[in-house]
């Protein structure tokens, strides 16, 4: 007996709702093809894009809430993204991140139909699309990159995804291959190395004062010393980071 393919599931990502109907159209006579679903922002598709685990998503990048690369990052997508958006300036750093093409609008019926058969000979229907283990500073810095030094920190915790700006960090450390977050009062754990988002930090307000730390020179409150060579930063919150002799130096010449 012959196996009846699986239908191949679509999520739409835009928060324009005649551009999410537009799309529903053109997939409309692709009867392999199901829609599993739609979303207005980019925090709701990082959630849908969990429970569904979708073959094929449409993604805008102008959203509010999360943008369409910070929404690759918060739920570890790394295939079947067909970006679908009317800012040309991201489309290499689309094709960077392996997206199986970038649709300009406004787009035609044939061009949408080539971007589903680049999708379609791409993936098998049971590909699943979430890798959620795939993470790494490459995606961060290309969302940073979109307007200078980054200015938010996306943590995926279960199935909350956490947006900290970056200007209420106290510090961050580092904890193996992951980082602890400290931001009003919480401590989040995110899988990445202290070097890569140090390069991301804006330099003149993060500071990396030990080999372990960054902290927020906003929240440094006082040095203090201890012993005869060793010195320690307390924070506004009344956390304490440890200063290394060269991070001491670099506090100094900035405070």
């Amino acid at each position: 007996m012959q196996t009846v393919p699986r239908p191949l599931k679509a999520l739409i990502v835009d928060d324009e709702p005649l551009a999410r109907l537009l799309i529903r159209e053109f997939l409309a006579p692709h009867g392999d093809i199901v829609i599993v679903g739609e979303c207005d922002n980019g925090l709701e598709a990082v959630k849908q894009i969990a429970a569904l685990t979708p073959g094929l998503v449409f993604l805008d990048i102008q959203m509010p809430r999360l943008n369409g690369l910070e929404v690759l990052e918060a739920s570890g997508l790394r295939q079947g993204v067909i970006f679908t958006t009317a800012h040309d300036q991201h489309a290499i750093k689309a094709f960077e991140l392996h997206a199986v093409d970038y649709l300009l609008k406004p787009f035609s019926r044939a061009r949408f139909d080539d971007a589903l058969a680049r999708g379609r000979s791409l993936l098998s229907p049971a590909t699943p699309l979430q890798d959620a283990v795939a993470r790494g500073s490459a995606l961060d810095a290309l969302v940073a990159g979109q307007s200078g030094p980054l200015a938010r920190v996306l943590i995926r915790d279960r199935e909350q995804v956490h947006v900290i700006p970056v200007d209420k960090i106290d510090c961050i450390e580092s904890q193996g291959d992951y980082l602890a977050v400290y931001s009003e009062g919480k401590c989040y754990l995110k899988r990445q190395r202290l070097s890569e988002i140090e390069a991301l930090l804006d330099d003149r307000h993060f500071l990396r004062v030990h080999r372990s730390f960054i902290i927020n020179l906003a929240q440094l409150q006082l040095i203090e010393k201890h012993g005869s060579d060793s010195h320690a930063a307390r924070l506004r919150s009344g956390q304490r980071v440890p200063v290394s002799r060269s991070g001491y130096e670099r506090l100094v010449t900035l405070t």
